[in-house]
């Protein structure tokens, strides 16, 4: 059950449970001040006025009843307790000093007031501590008949009935008070039950990730309005651990980026530096060798160079700062364009490019980064061969709804272990890094960067026959 209904029947049951309660505790109240009333005091009347009229009228219905009995009068006269229930008065009828019907409860003051009626003739009303007796005598064929009724007068005061009412009204104060406190006491645990367990739990769960524990996650199976805090919070959890192992990869990556930079820079300058204290010394003798020294110092500048302008793009497409500018581009005539402006000086560098089958395709990239990616996968085949003269075989395939660039040399390969390292920076497959001419590093990391941001893939994998091939996978666009 969620919250909102928990606190709308909480505060419907805030009304109805004290009304409820009150209501019950004075029905009984008003009950039992009934029953004092109507059984306490016996008679209801209020005066012997309004009992003589009755017992008249009562003893003039007995007369008659027994002027029409012809046999046993008592047998005449039973009918009629069922018109004296609930009257509190009782009734005798005599005859020769002997009861022939009796009805109700008799007094123990009634001998004495029936002795004080007979000294009045034997007929009239007297009343003494409280009870009222009313005697008729009366003749029917030379039969002489008595009847007494008798009862008592009200018994409960004004002041006793005021003090029955002001206990009643206290019982009822009291009542709503207690009704209330206990209502409301139920309802908060109710209600505040259902707030505090999720919350202890959630309090629990920002604890242990304090504590470090990234991988707790709260179990709550409810389903009210905590069950979404509780999910965000897990999925907060999820982030944040992914967060600090993306910082803790990243700081790595930075430490194996400066210890690469330092690696790759030394080597050169390390190079330009003998080469300048030869020169300084005078150990290059004739112009031929001193030009031979200069143009060492000259081609370890360009490498350093070449290597400061890849880390320059590598930190700037890191940042997320490096700008493409992609456009709608046939991918098979750029590779064509491409391969016709350097496949000679490749050529006579000692790798032959070819293009096996292009199919026409239509891709949406920038095409200066594209043409570097491409030119870094050339060179590292040229970099990496082993024959006087190697080949790249270059195929453009349909691969589902992406296009498939498959660049295949007859290289040496790379381990297997290596393989899923290539896209990372300054990564060779000579732990050692000592072939600091094989080049940055950085080409291929660079590579991947870039078909990443074209909503590309790039993958590697060694050929059966020897060889490296470089598989970027980009996505088709339609139209």
């Amino acid at each position: 059950m969620t919250i909102k209904k928990r606190l709308f029947i909480s505060n419907i049951l805030m009304i109805l449970a004290p009304v409820a309660i009150t209501l019950l505790i004075g029905l009984a109240c008003i009950g039992s001040i009934w029953f004092i009333v109507t059984h306490e005091s016996v008679f209801g009347f209020e005066d012997s006025e309004d009992f003589y009229q009755v017992s008249q009228q009562l003893a003039l219905l007995v007369e008659h009843r027994l002027l029409e009995a012809t046999e046993d009068q008592g047998e005449k006269l039973k009918d009629l307790g069922k018109l004296l229930e609930n009257q509190s008065i009782s009734l005798v009828v005599q005859s020769n000093d002997e009861d022939i019907y009796a009805y109700g409860n008799r007094s123990v003051h009634d001998p004495t007031l029936i002795d004080a009626v007979s000294e009045m003739k034997g007929e009239g009303l007297v009343r003494n501590q409280g009870r009222v007796l009313y005697m008729k005598p009366i003749e029917i064929d030379g039969d002489t008949f008595r009847i007494l009724i008798s009862g008592n007068q009200t018994e409960i005061s004004y002041d006793s009935l005021t003090v029955v009412l002001a206990f009643t009204a206290i019982v009822l104060i009291f009542t709503i008070f207690l009704a209330i406190l206990l209502t409301n006491r139920f309802l908060v645990k109710f209600v505040f039950q259902r707030i505090e367990e999720p919350l202890l739990i959630l309090s629990n769960g920002v604890h242990q990730i304090m504590d470090g524990n990234l991988g707790h996650r709260i179990e709550y199976s409810q389903v009210d309005e905590f069950a979404p805090v509780c999910s965000d919070f897990n999925e907060m959890a999820v982030r944040l651990k992914q967060s600090v192992v993306l910082s803790q990869k990243q700081d790595q990556s930075r430490k194996e980026l400066l210890a690469g930079i330092s690696h790759d820079l030394r080597t050169p300058l390390t190079t330009i530096r003998a080469y300048v204290e030869g020169l300084q010394d005078g150990i290059p003798k004739t112009p031929e060798a001193k030009d031979a020294y200069l143009q060492t110092i000259r081609m370890k500048t360009e490498e350093i160079t070449q290597m400061v302008s890849m880390l320059f793009v590598f930190s700037k497409m890191e940042l997320g700062e490096y700008e493409g500018h992609p456009e709608l581009l046939q991918l098979d005539d750029e590779i064509i364009q491409l391969v016709l402006a350097i496949a000679q000086e490749y050529k006579e560098k000692g790798l032959v490019i070819l293009t096996d089958q292009l199919l026409s395709a239509k891709v949406f990239a920038d095409p200066d980064q594209l043409r570097r990616v491409l030119m870094n996968i050339f060179e590292n085949s040229l970099k990496y061969k082993e024959k006087a003269k190697g080949t790249l075989v270059i195929s453009l395939t349909k691969k589902g709804n992406k296009y498939l660039l498959s660049l295949c040399d007859d290289g040496p390969g790379v381990p297997v272990e290596s393989l899923p390292h290539l896209f990372e920076a300054f990564y060779r497959s000579d732990p050692a890094r000592q072939n600091s001419f094989e080049g940055s590093g950085l080409g291929l990391a660079i590579a991947a960067k870039i078909i990443g941001q074209m909503q590309g893939e790039i993958l590697a994998r060694n050929v059966e026959t020897g060889g490296l091939e470089i598989m970027v996978l980009l996505p088709e666009v339609e139209g």
